[in-house]
């Protein structure tokens, strides 16, 4: 029998304080996080934007018990997903592999081909696909692969987004059905889906399918759920002056509670395991601004994390992937022809979308390096006398 790997795609997260500074460092390195107009910009805006926000990041996990849960539960569902496989007879070797901290994609990549893995299952851990998310997955596969084709096992499959999965969407009705059922009136619950944000230029000018799938998402999740709840999509987690996904989530929360909503249990759509957005951002940031608001029963539907219905999912798709046509990282791509994964479109004189898109990005970082000079009091600018 072939030796069949499954590999679990994930953001990673800093495992203790220290770790926070170098894990945004790896984030914002990421063209698919910042797209800028010259590669040669990226890691030093990373480590400027890095060194300025660890500070604030470490507190936030501070309150979250000084680090990141989402290796532990990654390990936990791997581990999990193993087991189910093996009752459902099929053996596999699952692997972890992180985008931004360890073990990173790259460790796992090198133990798979240590392992001669004959057959492998990339299985990402988000159930929509995004450039951000598995698309920036997808594309260091494809360097790490392109640098070295003998870590490449002779046969592989994607699972590009799984958010359409009976499992998935059973196991999400039933974590939201455990919060519904804590009011005495669960039918007339405020339901709130939190999904992470993406910029709206990565939707508008990239083609990101990511908003359309989220929302078609929160749509079969209430159709699964069969209630009559009123509810709301919202978008949380934006960074930096651009204009991300809407409605924000704080500003949704705000609007809520003014029109009198009173019971709300949040839904954070987009995260199969907890961590900093779901302990921290959610659980504590958000609920503040709710009860703000005026909201007073502020509750939230747990992460799938380990949840026995979700490890099934995990596993059926698994093993539907094993028996339907391999699906290679280049098609992908194909099936999402109008998506425009880095690099961008190139920079065009004349008056074309392309040319203003990149003009006011270029003049956004001149005016991002105008006030880092304000501030340091270095720069070309005091050089030659202007400042």
């Amino acid at each position: 029998m072939s030796r069949v790997g499954v590999l679990l795609l994930n953001l990673g997260g800093p495992d203790k304080l220290e770790d926070v500074g170098p894990f945004l460092y790896n984030l914002f390195s990421d063209p698919e996080i910042i797209r800028l107009p010259f590669r040669w910009m990226q890691k030093p805006l990373a480590w400027f934007i890095a060194t300025r926000r660890t500070k604030t990041s470490q507190a936030n996990y501070r309150q979250i018990g000084g680090g990141s849960p989402l290796r532990r539960i990654t390990e936990e569902q791997g581990e999990a997903l193993k087991l189910q496989l093996h009752g459902m007879g099929k053996s596999a070797t699952v692997y972890m592999g992180m985008r931004y901290w360890h073990p990173y994609t790259e460790e796992a990549i090198a133990q798979i081909g240590k392992d001669k893995i004959e057959k492998l299952v990339i299985l990402p851990l988000y159930p929509q696909f995004s450039i951000s998310t598995s698309g920036s997955s997808f594309r260091l596969l494809e360097k790490l692969w392109q640098e070295n084709p003998q870590l490449q096992p002779p046969e592989y499959t994607v699972i590009a987004s799984w958010y359409k999965q009976p499992g998935y969407l059973n196991a999400m009705v039933e974590l939201i059905n455990d919060q519904l059922h804590q009011f005495p009136h669960p039918e007339k619950v405020h339901i709130f889906f939190s999904a992470h944000g993406v910029p709206k230029s990565y939707v508008v000018e990239a083609g990101d399918p990511y908003q359309q799938e989220i929302e078609e998402c929160t749509d079969l999740i209430m159709r699964t759920l069969n209630s009559t709840n009123n509810y709301t999509l919202a978008y949380q987690s934006r960074v930096g002056p651009v204009e991300w996904l809407q409605p924000y989530t704080e500003d949704a929360l705000r609007e809520l509670g003014a029109k009198g909503v009173r019971d709300l249990v949040v839904v954070p759509i987009s995260f199969v395991s907890e961590h900093i957005e779901t302990l921290q951002e959610i659980d504590i940031e958000y609920r503040e601004i709710a009860h703000e608001a005026g909201i007073e029963n502020f509750r939230r539907a747990a992460a799938p994390n380990t949840h026995p219905l979700f490890i099934e999912a995990l596993a059926q798709l698994v093993v539907d992937a094993l028996e339907k046509p391999s699906l290679k990282l280049s098609q992908v791509t194909q099936m999402r022809k109008k998506v425009k994964m880095y690099p961008q479109e190139r920079w065009e004189w004349g008056l074309t979308t392309s040319a203003e898109v990149w003009n006011g990005r270029i003049a956004m970082l001149g005016f991002i390096a105008l006030i880092i000079e304000i501030i340091t009091g270095r720069g070309l600018l005091h050089a030659i006398g202007l400042l």
